[in-house]
């Protein structure tokens, strides 16, 4: 039996036995003044990432074709844009190295922080997120909630294997409090608003 082998038996042999519900998730009062997006469209820009919301007269999806228009490598997970590297077709996580711009859809958005969720029902491959120098994310509307404790609430956490909150570009300020984005992830990350 090795360490690792007999350290999980110990746990498993010591579990408490019952069933215990998990703590209630307090609910915190967060108001925006000025309204959910523009909460939103705030926390995001304070963390390095930036919305667009399409006029009334612009449809978000043309809009974002023609800003991937002479892109080099595109990897799209959503069928209304096409790019030009099939995410089907992607054997190895790492095959997506090369991905210059990833085009994805949220599952929703808090207005608190900026953040955006994603599972890997949006990803199709969860690399996409990391690996791409630039990530261009569909966010509806309506999908924008007030807080993180309001995302918990959302039925992805019951079903999901794989969800992750993105809150900007890759950044860090290590090195004399420089600040750098793309340090370890996507360089930009720009959210276009639909619905």
């Amino acid at each position: 039996m090795s360490v690792r082998e007999a350290v999980l038996a110990r746990v498993r042999a010591n579990r408490p036995q019952g069933q215990y519900a998990l703590p209630g998730l307090p609910k915190f009062a967060l108001t925006q003044p000025d309204g959910l997006v523009a909460a939103f469209a705030a926390a995001l820009a304070g963390m390095g990432g930036k919305l667009i919301i399409p006029t009334a007269a612009e449809d978000a999806t043309e809009m974002t074709r023609r800003q991937l228009a002479g892109t080099g490598v595109v990897c799209s997970a959503v069928p209304e844009i096409a790019g030009n590297r099939d995410l089907s077709q992607v054997r190895q996580p790492r095959d997506l190295a090369d991905v210059d711009v990833a085009v994805v859809r949220a599952v929703l958005g808090v207005a608190e922080t900026g953040s955006v969720l994603f599972t890997e029902s949006e990803l199709k491959v969860n690399t996409l997120a990391y690996l791409a120098q630039h990530l261009i994310v569909l966010l509806r509307r309506e999908a924008i909630v007030p807080g993180i404790q309001d995302a918990y609430q959302h039925p992805c956490f019951r079903t999901a294997h794989y969800a992750v909150f993105h809150t900007g570009p890759s950044a860090t300020a290590d090195i004399e409090g420089v600040l750098i984005h793309g340090a370890q992830g996507v360089r930009s990350l720009t959210v276009v608003l639909t619905g």
